[in-house]
């Protein structure tokens, strides 16, 4: 009995610790990067890693979205009826809850772990105190990029997650015979450009969120291979545990009794 309270209460003393230790990063990232030194060529490769690297995972996982969507809802609006919304449902769905949530969870996966094992290599080598040395701000000069990349390249592949997943759903209504009009004009009728903006404030919360889990994780890494490893998985499990709790958090917020 004790023994699982010692537990208990280590896990949340330690989800305490890292809370406020992501929220010091931030704070000192958000009030010292108009003063620090930093490299825009580090930010473009950062582009490249977050946005372009991460277009074929999201192509594919909003593809099949859309479709298993489709799959899933047909039938029950073919039974009543309402095959005229069936568009409209699955390009809404998309917009407000998995095109967002999907896309970080991919970014998380893909990119905020290989961010959390780069900057825990980076401490655990020495590399950090090195930029230290040389009178640079370590926190601004290696996570504000990432930062940056993240704030940017997730609302664009979130972007590009509506659009393909809306066209996977599309894709297997059309040979079940629903007409390509009607998917179209159910998703003039019940998606507005507010859906849209929600969607993009999630996205933007996500990115920020991945990028920072990431590099708080990475930078309190220590004990070698093994604690570098350790980050990194962290850096996942914790990226992924606050995108699903923002998620409904935001979701209640934006469209919490909206019809």
């Amino acid at each position: 009995m004790y023994k699982w309270i010692e537990i208990l209460g280590k896990a949340v003393v330690s989800f305490l610790d890292l809370l406020g230790w992501i929220a010091s990063l931030a704070t000192h990232v958000l009030v010292h990067w108009p003063l620090a030194k930093w490299d825009p060529r580090v930010i473009a490769e950062q582009l490249e890693r977050v946005g372009v690297q991460s277009v074929f995972m999201v192509s594919v996982i909003s593809a099949f979205t859309g479709m298993v969507m489709a799959v899933q809802t047909l039938d029950q609006f073919l039974r009543f009826g309402a095959s005229r919304y069936i568009g409209g449902v699955i390009a809404l769905s998309m917009i407000r809850e998995m095109s967002p949530v999907l896309t970080g969870i991919v970014v998380a996966g893909r990119v905020g772990s290989s961010m959390a094992a780069e900057i825990g290599t980076m401490k655990v080598t020495e590399q950090l105190d090195a930029l230290r040395a040389f009178g640079l701000d370590e926190y601004v000069f290696v996570g504000l990029p990432r930062i940056l990349a993240s704030l940017i390249m997730v609302p664009i592949l979130t972007i590009y997650s509506m659009v393909v997943g809306t066209f996977g759903g599309y894709l297997y209504v059309a040979v079940r015979g629903v007409h390509s009009l009607m998917f179209r004009d159910s998703i003039r009728i019940l998606v507005s450009t507010y859906d849209i903006n929600g969607g993009l404030i999630k996205s933007l919360v996500f990115g920020f969120v991945i990028a920072i889990v990431a590099c708080a994780c990475g930078f309190r890494a220590q004990g070698g291979a093994k604690g570098v490893g350790e980050t990194t998985t962290l850096a996942v499990v914790w990226s992924n545990m606050f995108i699903l709790i923002l998620n409904y958090m935001l979701s209640t917020v934006l469209f919490g009794g909206r019809v």
